[in-house]
């Protein structure tokens, strides 16, 4: 019922909401006679944060039409490499011209990365992609809104998580490959690994492991304290709804992305009242690029997706209740998950100093437990003066994590710990459901 009387909220203030964002047009285009009346600047802010505060933020693009490579433009496509009911893999296609920039970006690394099923869309690692594309071959999850798939494709659990992202790896390269996972997916993608590496089948040249909550009973957070305290029961009953008739996924129970953009707020709210009314001095003030810079964080911050039902609930009791991973009882179609018997992977992780989602210690407790990689083998960063967000996007990602990350990918793309042979297509992956868009021929090459 919640989630209904919500979306009857927004059908009514969706044309408040273009009303106010024409009328502060009204009061603030030069070419206006009201906008040369006294407090017309005022007016036009005021209506302008009135319509960004009722509208409806829809998910929004990478844009990432081109990145600098060896001090050369190159072209960048969005492909969609894989596509599956709730997931795309995309790809990152570069294009160029120049012969010697071809070649290196031929012999450069391919990484996956794994973007967190958790609120937020795929896009909010624009930044670590854009960054990556500078020495990199780059795929990363691309998680669909839970509400867009019908009800008949079926459910979809932390299980199918792990299958996902095991299809991933293969299809990009598997021993011939790189894996970043960021926040939430640190434990499936540890999971997906472990039981490749324990069925005697390749494993990436390296795993990255970003923010994420290996063993939440370190330094909890605020966001652990609510998923350890709270019983299973009580997750099922408050935050569980049923998607309106009026998207595809009727039906479907999920985790209402607007309940979890709640949340998020709910952690500081005092932030983002300073923030909006920050907008709102800065609209007044004529301050066009600190404006902008607002929109474009909100314009993130504020899309968020519904997550299914099922995979939240099994999050929350694996990871958070019954810390399966690190207690070594986590089974997975039968098969236990034994991150020791990983031996062929090197493993960092990166931790943030001010990270007030997965607290100190969480991520590095996976070195624990992949005893079979050798510790010279095993690297961990902590990034001073970074929160959450600023270990994977920003200008500490960009100064301080990122030229650990490469430099780590580098070291084992050049000599892995297992010389492996080039990984053999996968059948299943041929079977599934590929939309690609293939790019017109041209003179120019890609990699």
């Amino acid at each position: 019922m919640l989630y209904q009387l919500f979306e009857t909220q927004r059908a009514l203030l969706s044309p408040f909401s273009e009303f106010a964002a024409a009328s502060a047009k009204l009061y603030s285009h030069p070419l206006s006679p009201f906008a040369h009346t006294p407090m017309s600047q005022r007016l036009s802010a005021g209506l302008d944060l009135m319509h960004r505060l009722a509208k409806d933020y829809e998910k929004p693009e990478f844009n990432i039409k081109s990145v600098e490579v060896d001090g050369v433009d190159v072209a960048v496509q969005e492909l969609v490499a894989l596509e599956k009911p709730f997931c795309r893999l995309l790809r990152f296609k570069r294009y160029t011209d120049d012969p010697a920039v071809l070649a290196k970006m031929k012999d450069q690394p391919t990484v996956l990365v794994v973007a967190p099923l958790s609120g937020h869309h795929s896009t909010l690692l624009r930044d670590t992609v854009k960054q990556l594309l500078k020495d990199h071959k780059v795929y990363i999850t691309d998680w669909t809104d839970a509400r867009m798939v019908p009800l008949e494709v079926g459910a979809f659990h932390l299980d199918d998580y792990i299958r996902y992202v095991q299809e991933f790896i293969r299809l990009v390269g598997g021993a011939d490959s790189h894996v970043i996972s960021v926040c939430q997916p640190t434990v499936p993608v540890l999971a997906a690994i472990s039981l490749m590496a324990s069925a005697g089948e390749p494993t990436p040249r390296s795993m990255t492991m970003m923010g994420g909550p290996i063993d939440a009973r370190k330094s909890p957070t605020a966001v652990n304290n609510l998923a350890m305290n709270r019983s299973f029961g009580w997750f099922e009953a408050n935050v569980i709804y049923r998607v309106p008739t009026n998207f595809p996924g009727a039906g479907r129970a999920v985790y209402p992305g607007f309940l979890q953009h709640t949340g998020f707020v709910a952690m500081n709210p005092d932030r983002h009242l300073s923030s909006h009314y920050d907008y709102f001095l800065d609209l007044v003030r004529g301050d066009d690029d600190s404006a902008e810079a607002h929109r474009k964080f909100y314009d993130e911050y504020n899309a968020v997706l519904d997550m299914p039902a099922e995979y939240y609930l099994d999050t929350i009791k694996t990871v958070f209740q019954d810390f399966a991973l690190v207690n070594g009882t986590w089974q997975v179609d039968g098969a236990l998950v034994r991150p020791q018997d990983i031996s062929t992977t090197a493993l960092l992780t990166v931790e943030g100093e001010l990270d007030d989602i997965s607290g100190a210690g969480q991520t590095r407790a996976a070195h624990d437990l992949c005893s079979g990689v050798p510790r010279q083998h095993q690297l961990h960063y902590d990034a001073k003066g970074a929160g959450h967000y600023g270990i994977f996007s920003g200008r500490r990602w960009r100064d301080n994590v990122y030229p650990e990350v490469r430099d780590f990918i580098a070291k084992y793309e050049a000599a892995p710990l297992k010389q492996t042979a080039k990984a053999a297509p996968v059948k299943a992956a041929a079977k599934a459901p590929v939309k690609t868009a293939a790019p017109k021929r041209s003179r120019s090459r890609s990699a």
